[in-house]
């Protein structure tokens, strides 16, 4: 029997979602239910953008895993309504799928696919992934160049990918930054500019 994934679902899953957002806000002294609030406030994204994103995450991840189960390791991350992929999958068809599946989600304005094409990357190489994410975070925030939450940052096997709404000189710092944290590989923009 298919498991039933509904609305009540997305219900428990979406406030989950909304507080790991949170981190950064966190990380600066404000509590998760406020963080939340306080998120949207500082991000140039419209609040209806901010949970347009959201959703689009949760059909994306669902479509995914109903097409692929187990089959391919893929994240999903929407920024402004322009998706990432990344991730493995074991064939170029599975990968052009992906593509397909995302674009089919109502108001999606475009999707950049990085997957690569290979075995799922361990769970050392995506807890290693983890913690040069939280360095790049951390590093953002000391630096006080920009409004941290801003640029959403996405690390897959050492390569950085940063997402936003930024203007130049927010992106060449952030990148300067992201590019000379230890294990970084490579850094990947996927920057919309406001100049």
């Amino acid at each position: 029997m298919r498991p039933i994934f509904n609305q009540s679902c997305l219900l428990m899953i979406f406030p989950l979602l909304l507080l790991t957002s949170c981190a950064p806000m966190v990380a600066v002294g404000v509590g998760a239910g406020a963080g939340t609030g306080a998120m949207v406030a500082e991000d140039r994204r419209t609040s209806g953008i901010f949970i347009e994103d959201e959703s689009i995450e949760l059909k994306g991840s669902k479509r995914l895993y109903e097409q692929f189960d187990n089959q391919a390791h893929i994240n999903i991350t929407s920024f402004n309504r322009i998706v990432l992929l990344t991730g493995e999958v074991p064939t170029e068809t599975m990968k052009e799928e992906a593509s397909r599946l995302i674009r089919s989600i109502e108001n999606v304005r475009n999707v950049i696919n990085e997957i690569t094409i290979g075995e799922k990357s361990s769970l050392g190489s995506r807890s290693n992934d983890t913690f040069i994410t939280s360095k790049v975070k951390s590093r953002f925030l000391a630096s006080g160049k920009f409004q941290i939450n801003h640029i959403k940052i996405i690390t897959e096997k050492g390569v950085v990918f940063l997402l936003g709404v930024v203007k130049r000189a927010e992106a060449d710092n952030a990148t300067e930054i992201a590019r000379s944290t230890s294990g970084v590989v490579k850094v990947v923009k996927v920057f919309e500019y406001l100049d």
